[in-house]
């Protein structure tokens, strides 16, 4: 067993002292920020005493004011660190006074550098500070947290990353029912950064290159962590850069204090991670990144963001807006806001995208509305790469089928004016284990399991080999821009209408107009009360008859109290040469942009219905991706000989059983 996974294995025991106090979703609440503050500590060991010396020194010399710049410029050059602490204590110490321990411990983390201190107010640390010293746990935690060795020469950054990551899955995991608002499965992520790098070998290599990603729904930052791992394997002097954003407090301290823990970034992480509201609260609104990526929450409602997303019409979301009931196209048009424009010559080299979404995205809304309009936007523009379908039952809150959508600015040369669709669905193996409504998972090769090595199926590189050849196979087809979008036509047929004058019709008529009694009168000798076909004629013949000038208003009054629809009368003419439209008979047709509308109104519609024609001042295009409309499998059919037999044998059954 490694080093790093006998710590994991030790921590995750001492989680196991949790138990009573807290059930095991809550875990985390405490053994995060535990492990965050065990590695400060391990870190800021050897530096200890030189630190509070020069603390006491600062004081001295400036009288108890020194400026929280010169501390910081003083403390962290002392340490090597981004991070400080000014207080005496230690694990060890805080062992040393039983009754005491819970104040001391505040005390010890109130001594940290701002930047510390913030992410443990994020995580809302003090509460459960006390919550285990009511309990009486709170010693035997610290206790058992001291024989925890994290210092750099026994656990390097790397391998604290993986500790780290470790156990915010294991964590998340227990935390299933919540789980889907911050955290993806591993395999998903993995897959993702495969994707979202697949074909950029050339662009991540060379000395001191810097790029940047992302991700403005990071929870706990486990993607922009795979992201960074995945460009040190292909260029170990390469620098990613991670952004990152959440609302969630607890899951933005936990991707602060990782960032922090790493010591990887040249940024302090109060530049590289933020709190907030993407949505609303843009902390990134100057920036653009060469990678982004996310998994926004699915169906995630926007209605309380309304008025201030309105405003930014013009901004971000200048495609259009979806339904309240589901932000997720909202997120895209974010993220696509921060795409570094595709200007080589200017040394701008364009961006990558992956995201992961439920399956509404693709299709709902019809043409002209918000979520069409933003398919049409963004497949117009050429920015869809691909969609890849992942299997069901993947994620821990939901066993919906889910999607990997892949966006660039700088598609290769061969994908231009096309998008991959790739069907991933059967790429996956049984979980030993079910955890929540995850049952299944992609294979992942050989992988560090934390307590024992693991070997599956490395689906992830088959489904990125087979994705990166852009070719058509069993699981992929590649199809024009043009083949997702139609154009919505509306298909008028003429209104017709039987006339008839009755009594009934009479006394409501003019309850509603009795000042028009004698032209009534008058119509009702003229036309007579049999049924008249032609409504066109009978409404010329009634302004012959009128000895007043009637309204508008009237008039209309007049053909709903005296006409019915009926499918054998003429057609009611607008002009000379054009039809009243029935609204009753309205009806649209989705007509593919490569196919004429012309042609196919003459060979579609007219054999059906002669008498209607196309309003072609309405015409909206729109863009849907219907999935499994390309990859639809057809059970074969058994025959009417094999379904003859099984149902006599039904009947026999039935038979002996009337019998007995």
């Amino acid at each position: 067993m490694t080093s790093h996974q006998q710590h994991i294995k030790f921590i995750w025991d001492i989680a196991d002292l949790l138990r009573g106090p807290y059930r095991p979703p809550q875990y985390e609440r405490v053994m995060l920020p535990m492990t965050v503050l065990r590695r400060f500590d391990s870190v800021l060991e050897s530096t200890k005493d030189k630190v509070l010396k020069e603390y006491e020194n600062l004081k001295q010399k400036y009288h108890n004011d020194v400026s929280p710049s010169l501390l910081s410029s003083k403390l962290e050059k002392i340490t090597g660190q981004k991070f400080y602490n000014t207080s005496p204590f230690t694990f060890e110490k805080l062992k040393g006074a039983p009754d005491s321990i819970a104040q001391d411990l505040v005390s010890y983390i109130n001594g940290f550098s701002p930047n510390v201190r913030q992410i443990f107010e994020f995580f809302d640390f003090e509460k459960e500070i006390f919550a285990m010293n009511d309990a009486n746990i709170l010693y035997l935690i610290i206790s058992e947290f001291t024989k925890v060795n994290l210092h750099p020469n026994v656990v390097k950054n790397r391998d604290m990353g993986l500790i780290f990551e470790n156990l915010i899955r294991r964590f998340n995991e227990l935390a299933n029912e919540t789980a889907g608002d911050h955290f993806t499965p591993r395999e998903i992520i993995k897959l993702m950064v495969n994707l979202l790098f697949i074909d950029d070998d050339n662009f991540l290599q060379g000395k001191s290159v810097i790029r940047e990603i992302l991700d403005p729904t990071c929870g706990t930052g486990g993607m922009l962590s795979e992201a960074k791992n995945h460009v040190k394997e292909l260029n170990h002097e390469a620098i990613l850069v991670a952004y990152g954003q959440d609302y969630n407090k607890r899951a933005f301290a936990t991707a602060a204090a990782d960032l922090l823990i790493k010591n990887e970034s040249s940024s302090k992480f109060e530049d590289t991670i933020k709190y907030g509201d993407t949505l609303i609260d843009d902390q990134f609104s100057e920036n653009k990144f060469d990678y982004l990526i996310a998994n926004p929450p699915f169906g995630v409602d926007w209605k309380k963001q309304k008025s201030q997303i309105d405003r930014d019409k013009t901004g971000r979301f200048i495609a259009g807006l979806p339904r309240v009931n589901d932000g997720a196209l909202l997120f895209l048009q974010h993220m696509i806001s921060k795409f570094e424009p595709y200007e080589p010559t200017n040394k701008k080299f364009g961006s990558r995208l992956a995201v992961v979404f439920s399956g509404s995205p693709m299709f709902s809304g019809g043409a002209g509305s918000g979520e069409s309009d933003i398919r049409k936007w963004i497949i117009e523009n050429d920015w869809l790469e691909g969609i890849i379908a992942l299997p069901e039952q993947m994620f821990y809150n939901t066993g919906i089928t889910t999607y990997i959508w892949v966006l660039t600015n700088r598609k290769a040369t061969k994908q231009k004016g096309k998008i991959q669709l790739f069907d991933a669905r059967e790429f996956y193996i049984p979980m030993r284990k079910s955890q929540g409504s995850k049952r299944r998972k992609i294979g992942e090769g050989n992988i560090d399991d934390g307590i024992v090595n693991v070997i599956e199926p490395d689906q992830i590189k088959m489904i990125t080999k087979e994705y990166g050849r852009y070719q058509n196979t069993t699981n992929t087809k590649n199809f024009d821009n043009k083949d997702f979008g139609f154009t919505r036509v509306t298909v008028e047929r003429p209104l017709r209408l039987k006339y008839q004058m009755s009594l009934e019709g009479k006394s409501a008529f003019l309850d509603a107009c009795p000042h028009l009694l004698d032209d009534i009168q008058a119509i009702d000798i003229k036309l007579g009360r049999e049924p008249l076909m032609n409504w066109t004629k009978v409404l010329k013949e009634i302004k012959k008859i009128n000895q007043k000038k009637w309204s508008a208003k009237e008039l209309n009054l007049f053909r709903s109290v005296f006409t019915i629809k009926d499918a054998e009368a003429e057609k009611v003419q607008k002009g000379k040469d054009e039809f009243e439209a029935d609204p009753d008979l309205r009806d649209f047709e989705n007509i593919p942009l490569k196919i004429n509308i012309r042609e196919y109104f003459k060979n579609e519609v007219l054999p059906f219905v002669p008498d209607a024609w196309m309003d072609r001042s309405k015409d909206k295009v729109g863009y849907e991706i219907n999935f499994n409309r390309y990859f639809f499998k057809t059970d074969n059919n058994r025959s009417l000989d094999i379904i003859n037999k099984e149902l006599n044998i039904v009947e026999n059954e039935i038979l002996e059983l009337l019998n007995n």
